[in-house]
């Protein structure tokens, strides 16, 4: 005869049974739905592919910079060198004969400059500071270094400088070509205020002594003591 407690053991077994295969069947349900959905996104994608045919991947698009318009530089520095050769220009024409004093020591002095500061240049109140060889040159050599010398003259503040141009002895007809050239430049440019030949121990009459216009603390004549300190040779 059966008992009531084994009479609910079969009951519960029953019950779990049913609940087992009703999990199994929803289970196999779902896998089925999963496999439908794949196979039909397969399709999809296989007819998507044979109605446009082949595609590849978009590559990344490269952004180019915008080319902008250069702005043309302005040549300052070029200017400013035009400029300063026009400044410097000298002429080979110029007539500077009507300009010098007539004595035996040809000289020049600037307007508004009197006649003590040439007779002191002559004396050698200042002091030859720098001195500038044109020996062997050509008329354009010449010049070129002549202006070139004077300005660097003035940049180092010097005041009396020696410009020595020759006698012209070794010249064509021994005439003195750079002597004259020499003379009618220096009258030309700003920054010389006086010039007379030199003294014979300071190169006679082939060299020129030229005073510079004052720019700073040198602007006070020297005495003859310091000759013996001069500043380096520009040339």
């Amino acid at each position: 005869m059966t008992t009531p407690r084994s009479v609910r053991s079969l009951q519960d077994l029953a019950t779990l049974k049913k609940t087992l295969s009703k999990a199994a069947a929803e289970a196999a349900r779902r896998e089925a739905e999963a496999r439908a959905k794949a196979a039909q996104e397969l399709r999809e994608r296989h007819l998507f592919e044979h109605t446009v045919g082949p595609v590849l991947p978009l590559r990344h698009a490269v952004v180019l910079p915008l080319a902008r318009p250069r702005v043309e530089p302005l040549p300052r520095q070029r200017e400013r060198d035009e400029a300063a050769v026009l400044r410097e220009a000298i002429s080979d024409e110029f007539d500077v004969e009507s300009l010098l004093e007539t004595d035996d020591a040809l000289s020049w002095r600037g307007q508004g400059i009197g006649p003590e500061v040439v007779r002191k240049l002559r004396r050698g109140v200042w002091a030859i500071q720098a001195q500038l060889d044109l020996h062997g040159l050509r008329r354009d050599e010449a010049r070129e270094q002549l202006a070139s010398f004077l300005r660097e003259a003035v940049r180092h503040g010097l005041r009396c400088v020696r410009v020595i141009h020759g006698k012209g002895n070794g010249s064509p007809g021994r005439e003195p070509v750079l002597k004259a050239k020499v003379k009618t430049w220096l009258v030309q440019k700003s920054e010389v205020i006086a010039f007379a030949h030199a003294r014979a121990a300071d190169g006679g009459n082939g060299a020129l002594l030229v005073l510079l216009k004052p720019t700073g603390p040198q602007a006070l004549p020297k005495t003859e003591g310091a000759r013996k300190t001069r500043s380096p040779r520009l040339d």
